[in-house]
């Protein structure tokens, strides 16, 4: 069978396609871009580490991570280390499962704030604030379960095995609407509750501490790991559930998995850092423009750059809000929407 390669964000960003097999220098070239990703991304964590209220010079920040007798190993370790690491996480969180869900659904918009998996996970954590969970561990558990049943909700609403684009974009509003509802109706009955959730709910990696990201790990590390095991799956499954069959794909358990990587990584990165937009609806797209629609090179890109947007937001927000900070998620919000909208006037997302 001949698989014609889909032209990478060219004049229309179409839902992705299975992609023919590369000719060595694209490899190559798509290769050294990765490495240069990951350089960048080495660059933006060391900023995360460097930059706050106050200061750091890259020889501060050296003494910081190695010498536990400097003044500023406090600051490093059980401050701004954590943040980082939990920004890389929840970043190529985000960013993976923003791609898979657009591979699966074939639809441009998917993401897990866009489909209402980010507010089930939210709904889910108000309701443990309610019930007086006060730790991460619970919140996780709960958020996993919210995040896993608006994805079900979502699907099966939108048409289960018939849905279309349009079907799971309106399924999602809907429920995205009707949850954060819901949120905020729980803040603003319950002052203990809003007490716990003010921060939370705009998307911030404040409070993240060492407790924080060792929780998180395992669901985090789980998820990409079956997100990343799905992307040659994907790209057979692009062709139609016939076409992937007669490649050995099994169409059922791809779905599955996916659900699974999503619910994984939605539900764990909003439980520590609340829900943040825009990163894995806009990373895909401009990923997309250099690596072409093969998921096997689209999820690495993303899991790096993804990361990237995060923190350099971060940062952004430490340094616009001296003395204090704005929240990540309130800086992702105010440069997300632009950018798509700059996206989709350059490129003409195609409609589904």
């Amino acid at each position: 069978m001949s698989v014609t390669q889909s032209p990478p964000l060219g004049d229309r960003v179409e839902a992705p396609s299975a992609p023919a097999p590369p000719r060595r220098g694209r490899t190559t070239v798509r290769a050294v871009g990765l490495v240069a990703a990951l350089l960048l991304l080495v660059v933006v964590a060391v900023l995360s580490i460097a930059v706050g209220a106050k200061q750091l010079p890259l020889a501060d920040v050296r003494s910081g991570l190695l010498d536990p007798g400097s003044a500023e190993y406090a600051v490093v370790h059980q401050m701004r280390l954590p943040r980082t690491l939990l920004g890389l996480l929840a970043g190529a969180a985000l960013g993976v499962a923003g791609s898979v869900m657009q591979a699966l659904t074939r639809n441009p918009l998917a993401d897990p704030g866009l489909l209402g998996i980010n507010a089930g996970a939210s709904a889910a954590v108000a309701s443990a604030a309610i019930l007086g969970v006060t730790a991460l561990s619970g919140y996780v558990w709960f958020a996993l379960l919210g995040a896993a049943a608006v994805t079900a909700l979502v699907y099966a609403v939108g048409g289960g095995r018939g849905a279309t684009p349009a079907r799971l974009a309106l399924a999602g509003a809907a429920l995205n609407a009707t949850l954060y509802s819901y949120v905020s109706a729980v803040m603003l009955l319950d002052a203990a509750s809003l007490d716990r959730l003010r921060f939370w709910t705009v998307g911030s990696l404040a409070t993240a501490d060492a407790a924080t990201v060792v929780r998180v790990l395992p669901f985090l590390a789980a998820g990409l790991l079956v997100a990343l095991a799905t992307a040659r799956p994907l790209n057979a499954l692009a062709l139609g559930d016939d076409a992937a069959r007669a490649l050995g794909a099994r169409p059922a358990l791809i779905r599955a998995a996916v659900i699974l990587a999503v619910t994984l990584l939605c539900g764990a990165s909003t439980a520590a850092c609340g829900p943040i937009v825009f990163v894995g609806l806009l990373v895909p797209h401009l990923v997309r423009a250099l690596t072409g629609p093969d998921l096997r090179w689209l999820l690495p890109y993303c899991a790096v750059l993804a990361p990237v947007l995060l923190l350099g937001a971060d940062v952004l927000g430490r340094v616009l809000g001296r003395p204090g900070e704005l929240q990540v998620g309130m800086v992702t919000a105010v440069l997300g929407g632009p950018l798509f909208l700059w996206l989709v006037a350059r490129r003409r997302v195609a409609r589904p």
